[in-house]
Parts: structure tokens; C-alpha cells; sequence
């Protein structure tokens, strides 16, 4: 009779010990989200529609200038995602290709604005660049996000 006992609680511990981990791996991807508490700012590129849209807020982007910007952010991701899966390149060839293609996306988008919000543009360009230095020579607070451009 014990021994019928015994193998009924260690039926039921195992059931409930199954269920929390299938429990547990259910919710898993929910907690890998980016935090809301630093803006959303996680690690790998943001997505254009939400670059475009804080662009939009700090330059006061126009309609038509949004649809522009998105499509050459667009672009800047795509190649940036065809670069991470590039394996033949070197480390050091991968990131100064990354900086070309930033670059490019930078020169683009200025050629969109109009002079006030140039100078709003190169302000924050200045800030990212601010931000860079710090952060790649071990200076600052490595738990801050880049300014976003």
C-alpha cells in the first residue's frame, strides 16, 4: 500500500515538474523582448519604421520625406542583415563595410532635409559620434544605448 503511494507522488511530482518547464519554455521568448525601459534599444539594428519614426518626431520629417527615409533605411538594413550572414569576410572588412554603408545611409537621408533640419541632423550626428568615442575606447556607461539616427 505504501509503495502504491509512493509511486502515485512521484507520478504526480514528475507531471508537475514537466508542466513547468513546458510552461517556462513557453514564456521564454516573451522575456527575450527588448526592454521598454531603455527605449527598445537592444543589441543589432533597430527597425527602419521605428528609426523613421523617432526621425520623424526630432526632425519633424514631412510625408513624403518619411517614405524616403524609411526606403533608404530599408535598404541600409537589408544590406546590413546580407553582411552579418556573409561569412567569407573577415571581421575587420565586415565592420568597415558596415561604416560604408552607414556613411551612405547618413549622406542620403541629409540630402532629404531641408537646412533647418540639417543642422538638427548634424547635431545628433555629433552626438552619436560623442557617444561612439566613449563607448569604443571603454569610457561611459556601456549600459546606455547610441543616440538613434
Amino acid at each position: 500500500m505504501l509503495r502504491k503511494h509512493l509511486l502515485i507522488l512521484l507520478a504526480a511530482s514528475l507531471i508537475l515538474m514537466g508542466a513547468s518547464f513546458a510552461v517556462a519554455q513557453d514564456s521564454q521568448p516573451n522575456n527575450q523582448q527588448p526592454a521598454q525601459g531603455n527605449a527598445g534599444w537592444h543589441h543589432g539594428p533597430p527597425d527602419p519604421a521605428q528609426r523613421t519614426a523617432e526621425l520623424t518626431k526630432k526632425l519633424k520629417l514631412t510625408s513624403d520625406q518619411q517614405t524616403k527615409v524609411q526606403d533608404i533605411l530599408q535598404s541600409e538594413h537589408s544590406q546590413m542583415e546580407a553582411l552579418h550572414q556573409d561569412s567569407s569576410m573577415s571581421q575587420q572588412d565586415r565592420r568597415t563595410k558596415m561604416m560604408e554603408i552607414r556613411q551612405t545611409t547618413d549622406t542620403q537621408i541629409r540630402a532629404l532635409l531641408d537646412s533647418a533640419q540639417q543642422k538638427k541632423w548634424d547635431e545628433m550626428q555629433a552626438k552619436r559620434e560623442e557617444w561612439g568615442q566613449g563607448h569604443h575606447h571603454g569610457n561611459g556607461d556601456q549600459q546606455s544605448p547610441p543616440p538613434q539616427l
